[in-house]
This record gives C-alpha cells, sequence and structure tokens, in this order.
C-alpha cells in the first residue's frame, strides 16, 4: 500500500481560486467567479490541472495590457512557469453555455486558448468592457447585460437541463456509468456523447475521469493553512491539501476500481504518478498555452 508524503504538494492554480458562486440571473450560463492573485514569485512552476468547464479569463499584467480571454476545457495538466507578474479574474461557464454565449461547439475549444473578441457569440461584444471592469464589477455588469444579449431557445434550455442532470450524476458518490446515465436520461448513448462533445467539449468518460482526478486532488488530505509565496508563485497564506492517508483509501473514495486504476489515470492525465506529483517531482515547466489564431 502506498502512503503519500506528510507534506504540502505542489498546489494547483485552480485549487487555490477565490471563488464565489454565480447570482442565480447568470446561472443559466456562468457557475461562478474565481479570482486568483497576482503571482509575484516567478521562480516556482505551478499546475493547471484537468478542467471540464470552459472559462472566460480577464487576464492583468503587474505592468501590461489587460486581456479577455477564452480557454477551453483541458483535458490534460499543464506544468507552466510564470514570465511576469499576472493575476486574473475566471468566469466559469455552465454545461451547455458555450453555444449561446460564445457562438460555437465547446469542442471547438478543447485545449485551446482564443480571444473572446474572436469569437462569433454575443460575449464577444462585451471583451473590450469586461476588461476595464474591476472585478466586483464584473458580475453585476453582466447581469444587466447578457439576458438582453442572448437568444435562448426551448431547445438549449432543454439541452441545458439534459446536461446539469448529467454532470450531477456523473459527480455522485458513487459516480453513474455512461450506460446506466444514459438510460436515466432517456436518450441514447450516443445522444449522451454528442450532447456532452457540443455542450462541454469533452466526451461523458473523459468528463468523468477528470473529475475524479480533480476529486482526488481537492480530497488528498486533512486542510492546511501554508504560506505557498514559495511554492506555487502566489503571494500570502492559503488553505492546501496535506496528504495524510493512502493512495488506496483515496481510490476507494473517489470511485476507482482499485489503487492501480487511480494511479492510471491520475499518470493519463497529470503527466506523472500521484506519489511523485505529492512529493512535487513534476514535469519539466513549459510556457503557458500560446494563443491560438485560427479564429
Amino acid at each position: 500500500m502506498t502512503s503519500l508524503p506528510h507534506r504540502p504538494p505542489i498546489v494547483p492554480a485552480d485549487l487555490v481560486e477565490a471563488s464565489e458562486p454565480a447570482p442565480e440571473s447568470l446561472r443559466p450560463w456562468l457557475t461562478e467567479l474565481g479570482r486568483i492573485p497576482t503571482v509575484l514569485d516567478l521562480s516556482e512552476p505551478f499546475t493547471h490541472i484537468p478542467q471540464t468547464s470552459t472559462t472566460i479569463v480577464l487576464r492583468e499584467e503587474q505592468r501590461g495590457p489587460r486581456a479577455a480571454l477564452v480557454v477551453g476545457p483541458r483535458t490534460k495538466a499543464i506544468y507552466s512557469r510564470a514570465s511576469r507578474p499576472a493575476g486574473c479574474v475566471r468566469l466559469r461557464l455552465a454545461p451547455g453555455a458555450v453555444g449561446p454565449l460564445l457562438g460555437v461547439s465547446a469542442a471547438l475549444l478543447t485545449d485551446r486558448v482564443v480571444r473572446l473578441q474572436d469569437l462569433p457569440g454575443p460575449a464577444a461584444d462585451l471583451a473590450t468592457v469586461l476588461v476595464a471592469l474591476a472585478p466586483d464589477e464584473v458580475l453585476p455588469y453582466l447581469e444587466s447585460e447578457l439576458p438582453r444579449r442572448i437568444t435562448d431557445d426551448a431547445a438549449q434550455r432543454t439541452q441545458r437541463r439534459l446536461l446539469g442532470s448529467a454532470v450531477a450524476a456523473i459527480a455522485a458518490d458513487p459516480p453513474r456509468p455512461v450506460p446506466d446515465l444514459a438510460a436515466r436520461l432517456s436518450v441514447s448513448e450516443r445522444q449522451l456523447r454528442n450532447l456532452f462533445t457540443t455542450g462541454i467539449g469533452v466526451s461523458p468518460k473523459h468528463f468523468a475521469r477528470i473529475d475524479r482526478v480533480r476529486r482526488v486532488l481537492s480530497h488528498a488530505g486533512d486542510t492546511s493553512t501554508a504560506d505557498i509565496a514559495g511554492t506555487a508563485g502566489y503571494y500570502g497564506r492559503q488553505t492546501v491539501k496535506i496528504p495524510q492517508i493512502s493512495l488506496a483509501q483515496l481510490a476507494t473514495d473517489n470511485g476507482y476500481y482499485d489503487q492501480s486504476h487511480l494511479s492510471a489515470d491520475f499518470r493519463t492525465l497529470m503527466g506523472v504518478p500521484p506519489s511523485r506529483f505529492f512529493r512535487g517531482q513534476l514535469p519539466t515547466p513549459t510556457p503557458c498555452w500560446p494563443l491560438d489564431p485560427g479564429f
């Protein structure tokens, strides 16, 4: 039985952001707003773990231009090192909201970064204003603008409800197998795959794999407060996870068949086995995703 080391791991960027839920009026399109403070220590790498959501990122450099970017679902982890001090606000899109907001299928954004203003959907027209707003002004502005700019029909609402039900079922404990999920929703497996590909950007099976790995990272151990300025490149004291249990127990708690199943999935998505990840033995950092000029 492999036990995890009793020390703070490298902290994934997604798990140190301060987040707040979107107001009820925006829930059809957004789930939450996240804030990542400005990176001050550029010497240490940070991790972007796999993510099933498409995200509008309002990026601000300490001395430089602001940018409104769209980051599609990430199918594998990215290990990067910041090139200059920067922080961001992240708007996570709800399942099924990519089409109404951005005007494209979510599958076209998977593992890509594009400029918000380059997309054909109604949110593109908001890019110039969004980058000029303070973080506290973003959600109120979207509450006033999105409802009158988005055309929302019955078919889109039905798809969003189906996707919402499917996502909740996959995240349940224990997770529901894809054939059972399709039967529960009264759709074929092919329809379910198409719904996920268009509305989320990954298949139901890959969605479930990413969800389990994210739960492993989130549930790896007891909560502890630590100064992570020298660990993840973020200034100040943050809540991090100190692993205190075995991989076998993590596997059991998060819907894996056994420890080897967890290790195989973790290595595929994170690039290293879990034991190495929690020791901070990470792949060589690479530059952040470049902008894709394809739109």
